[in-house]
């Protein structure tokens, strides 16, 4: 009797524990199913006070966009972003009144040393964030409100922003384009007035490819008198919106119903596209000649001939520091940059502004180079 009583209890015990032991799996397997994913800003502590950065106005759909991804997470912080331009928003940071910029360009080696005086310890990096193509955008009469492209090649392109090509029907243009009647309308150029990477991505694409015809230094400054500026990319698009005849360059993003240029790549002429900039990242490699720890900075291969290439593209990146005076100010940099390089927040560029996503075969150093920030 009290053998039976013993085997039903042990039996009964075994029970429990087994249902434990499921119970503990299940627990697990959702902890497991937790911490695997990276794409999410609740996953980090939540993060309060409030965070300013500027910088980039191409940036500026996507930041948005990533703002109210990361508030989701985090209600108790406050972010603002000031679109002031990529030299601008460098400027202020290493002012230290921001806790990032966003720059269409990587840091320079002055700008590096300078960060010095800023950060706690060590000096800034740049992380890629965002990937875009730079359109070459243009309103003329019978052609782009028909959404029609027009075909250029690195040459037309590069004279054409020097002055040296001035009507629609130059035969530059017109033996690219024997499919289309262009009007003998004069061309007027519009062109950031404002320090600008998007600038100086843009003429580097005529530096590599069409040097002959693009003989100025490389710089975020618009190098000449020919056509007029405007501020900011919203204020070139907005230009160019106005007149017939106009010609300028801005963040595919936001280039609306502007027509676009389709560039020559090797043999064929290639359309703007996200997934058409993502194939040139895919074709770079990284710049190993820039000074300074943490940073990845992408060397775009303009001479790409990748099939379905566009090869004016850009890089946006977010500058931070390894260490901040200010632990808050360490605490945000860090879990921000976690949030938008993350499938999520990439996710979220995509959606609010056509952007292509980081390339995957960068998310292991991005990650890394993210890690390096200290907080505490």
């Amino acid at each position: 009797m009290q053998k039976n009583i013993l085997i039903r209890s042990i039996a009964a015990l075994s029970g429990i524990v087994m249902l434990a032991s499921v119970a503990a799996c299940g627990d697990n397997t959702a902890s497991m199913t937790d911490s695997s994913s990276t794409d999410s800003a609740s996953k980090t502590a939540p993060i309060s006070g409030n965070f300013q950065g500027a910088g980039a106005s191409s940036q500026q759909s996507a930041v948005e966009a990533w703002i109210a991804g990361f508030q989701g997470a985090n209600p108790d912080a406050k972010i603002a972003y000031n679109p002031s331009g990529s030299g601008a928003g460098v400027q202020t940071f290493l002012t230290g009144a921001t806790a990032w910029a966003g720059s269409d360009k990587a840091l320079a080696d002055d700008e590096v040393e300078q960060s010095k005086s800023v950060c706690a310890d060590g000096t800034a990096f740049d992380v890629p964030v965002y990937v875009s193509p730079i359109a070459v955008i243009f309103n003329l009469k019978g052609v782009s409100d028909a959404g029609k492209h027009i075909n250029m090649d690195a040459d037309t392109i590069a004279k054409i922003f020097d002055g040296k090509i001035t009507k629609w029907n130059d035969p530059a243009i017109a033996d690219q384009n024997k499919d289309l009647t262009l009007p003998d309308t004069a061309i007027t150029v519009v062109h950031r007035s404002d320090k600008s990477g998007t600038t100086q991505n843009f003429v580097s694409y005529f530096k590599d490819q069409a040097p002959d015809s693009w003989t100025y230094d490389l710089s975020e400054n618009w190098p000449n008198e020919v056509g007029q500026g405007a501020k900011g990319t919203s204020g070139v698009v907005s230009t160019v919106k106005q007149a017939d005849g106009t010609i300028g360059y801005a963040d595919f993003s936001q280039v609306g119903d502007l027509g676009t240029v389709a560039v020559k790549v090797g043999d064929s002429y290639n359309e703007i596209s996200a997934e058409a900039g993502s194939k040139v990242i895919e074709d770079s490699k990284q710049d190993d000649t820039v000074k300074g720890d943490n940073r990845i900075v992408i060397k775009i291969n303009h001479a790409t001939e990748a099939k379905g290439a566009y090869p004016i593209v850009l890089v946006s990146y977010d500058i931070v520091c390894p260490a901040y005076k200010d632990t808050k100010q360490a605490e945000f940099a860090k879990a921000w940059l976690t949030y938008v390089t993350s499938d999520e927040g990439q996710k979220a560029a995509q959606d609010a502004a056509g952007t292509a996503p980081l390339p995957s075969s960068l998310k292991s150093e991005i990650t890394k180079s993210i890690e390096a920030i200290k907080t505490k």
